[in-house]
């Protein structure tokens, strides 16, 4: 029986050094198992070095240098990925093409006869305002235009509220010299935080006042007409169209009418039609215009401009004027070739832009496609209604909502200005709402000019127009005339389109050179090393159990004391008879044992207790009658 106590006794290091031989029994013997087998380059100095302790802090600082500056380099890779960088190549397409749609506006803004006697007073004041800055007095014929056209000839005359008895001026917004330069002041509806809106130049101050007070009396009728019949006629301004040697139809034009430019028509506007198309570059391919220029201006300090304003822009959007477009003077000939551009935006990570639209929050005022520029008109337009109560002019109307006028709104003015230039600075939230569109084509201009007609060939020219256009060919007008070639210089275009500059295999690329170059290895090197940092992770975890496992044992342990514990092998009843005779031996040699035990308890407790049971002075229970105590041992706990 005490042999196998004792076998099981050292069995148990056995069984623990096999359960620590799977993962290790330190970390010093983890280490070196690492740095002996890894097939990272120079661990293995780590061990061999070991009693050069100067060459073994020469290479853990080597090794750590290179580490912290391997993870230096994946910080910068991966920063520079995370960036999402993008880079533009240029490509070269040549293929038939859609030519582009073409505005051309008159320059001559109708008078409304609804308000024709809000303009009369207008005129009188910029009369007056001239003399008194200037000291000259303006004939009265140069500014005013008795002609003007009755708003019931107008389909959509009913829609408007139009009372011109009802609109006063407001002459406290007048134009004054300020110093060297000429403006205007705009105040609040208290009056205060007056604005100066100064132009160093007095013809675009005396411009610009006009035009103020010209949009409050023309927020009395409708912005966008539909003209009577009888005006929409081209041919008040195009005596000749043809394109690609084939006459216009009456179809391939659109008109409106701009409230600033006039009379309006636009060619190829949905970009559709096959009679459009380009096969052939060159001016005999393209569009030809010969046009009407009137020198008479119905309303001149508005328009001072005597020529056709011209705009080349993409099929199905909406052409904006103000900002886009060149004049075609009178007696010349213009000849503008055109070029195509397209872009081809990535989005999404890698930059900001819309496919037609779809994620933008703000529902566009024009029936166009999507463009940035009619998406910041119809986002400034919403803001002019959010923080000045109305809505600018030049802008189409909103469902419910009003035209600004002082009569109703009389900071209005102060409000627009200071807004408008804010967007011209892009300090409003419309530049962040209004996103590039994801593919942008534009088109690239280069015109060249000539008088037109020639001294000599005009007389055939005006005559010629006499008879087929019923040309009023008089000495006055001989130089209201002008003619318009567009066409493309080459079919080729330019395509420019994004991709990613740091792909997710680049960067797994530039990951794996890095790591090659400071400690020349590959992806398994990578596998050996988080293994050890696997192993290590499992190693501390043990050695933490461990710990606390043993402070729970010694916490809920009794204080040490030797004791005995009697293991009862054979115990019979009385009545069953008696034990063997080696079982009686056996109990009357652990009987003996233990009176000598009691014999030196004194000197157990003077010189202390052995490492054995016998100076235990735990007595030996009192067994219950009947029972024989055929056979024990002495089992020692500790």
């Amino acid at each position: 029986m005490g042999k196998d106590v004792a076998g099981e006794t050292q069995a148990k290091p056995k069984e623990e050094d096999a359960a620590l031989i799977e993962f290790y029994s330190s970390f010093r013997d983890l280490f070196e198992f690492f740095c002996l087998n890894t097939t990272i380059h120079g661990t293995v100095r780590l061990v061999c070095s070991s009693r050069n302790r100067m060459k073994t802090a020469f290479w853990i600082l080597l090794f750590f240098t290179t580490f912290g500056m391997l993870y230096w380099q994946f910080a910068l890779l991966f920063n520079r990925y995370w960036s999402y960088p993008v880079t533009v190549s240029l490509a070269v397409h040549s293929e038939p093409k859609m030519f582009p749609a073409v505005t051309i506006c008159n320059l001559n803004p109708y008078r409304i006869h609804a308000v024709a006697k809000n303009m009369v007073q207008l005129d009188a004041l910029a009369r007056e305002t001239i003399y008194n800055i200037y000291g000259f007095n303006t004939p009265e014929k140069e500014l005013e235009d008795n002609e003007s056209l009755p708003l019931e000839e107008w389909p959509n005359w009913r829609e408007t509220k139009a009372n011109g008895s009802s609109f006063h001026l407001d002459r406290n917004v007048a134009l004054v010299k300020m110093g060297d330069k000429v403006g205007f002041r705009l105040c609040n509806a208290t009056g205060g935080a007056c604005y100066n809106m100064l132009y160093a130049s007095g013809v675009h101050a005396v411009q610009e006042w006009y035009r103020f007070h010209y949009m409050n009396i023309m927020s009395q009728v409708p912005s966008v007409f539909d003209v009577p019949h009888n005006e929409d006629d081209i041919g008040h301004l195009v005596y000749a169209c043809q394109y690609d040697g084939e006459a216009c139809r009456a179809k391939d034009s659109e008109y409106f009418h701009h409230p600033a430019y006039g009379s309006c028509y636009t060619f190829n506007k949905n970009g559709t039609d096959s009679f459009w198309e380009a096969y052939k570059p060159g001016v005999p391919f393209g569009l030809s215009l010969i046009l009407k220029v009137e020198q008479k201006d119905h309303i001149p300090l508005l328009s001072t401009v005597a020529g056709v304003k011209v705009l080349i822009h993409n099929h199905n959007q909406p052409p904006f004027l103000e900002h886009e477009g060149f004049d075609i003077r009178p007696g010349v000939e213009s000849t503008i070739g055109i070029r195509q551009d397209e872009v081809n935006r990535l989005g999404g990570v890698y930059g900001q832009c819309t496919e037609n639209g779809e994620n933008v929050n703000i529902e566009l005022l024009y029936n166009s496609q999507y463009t940035m520029q009619a998406c910041l008109h119809t986002c400034f337009q919403h803001q002019m209604i959010k923080k000045c109560g109305c809505a600018y002019y030049y802008y189409p109307l909103p469902s419910g909502e009003e035209y600004c006028n002082y009569n109703k709104h009389p900071a209005w003015g102060h409000c627009f200005y200071q807004l408008y230039k804010q967007l011209a600075y892009h300090k409003v939230i419309c530049f962040h709402e209004c996103p590039k569109p994801c593919k942008e084509s534009w088109y690239i201009l280069s015109a060249g000019y000539a008088k037109w007609p020639s001294t000599k060939s005009e007389d055939w020219i005006h005559r010629a127009l006499q008879a087929q256009n019923s040309y009023n060919m008089s000495n006055n007008n001989r130089n209201d005339i002008s003619m318009v070639n567009i066409y493309f210089e080459k079919l080729d275009y330019n395509s420019w389109d994004e991709s990613p500059e740091f792909t997710l295999t680049l960067l797994m690329s530039s990951m794996g050179s890095q790591w090659s170059l400071w400690f020349g290895s590959s992806v398994l090197s990578v596998a050996e090393l988080l293994e050890f940092l696997l192993d290590t992770l499992i190693l501390t975890l043990i050695f933490l159990y461990r710990r606390l496992t043993a402070k729970t044992h010694k916490l809920t342990r009794p204080p040490k004391a030797r004791s005995e514990s009697l293991i009862l092998e054979n115990y019979r009843h009385m009545e069953e008879g008696t034990a063997t005779d080696e079982s009686n031996d056996k109990a009357a040699e652990a009987m003996t044992a233990m009176t000598a035990d009691d014999s030196h308890t004194s000197a157990c407790q003077k010189d202390g207790p052995p490492p054995y049971a016998k100076c235990n002075k735990h007595q030996l229970p009192e067994w219950p009658s009947g029972v024989v105590l055929n056979a024990f041992t002495n089992i020692v706990r500790t």
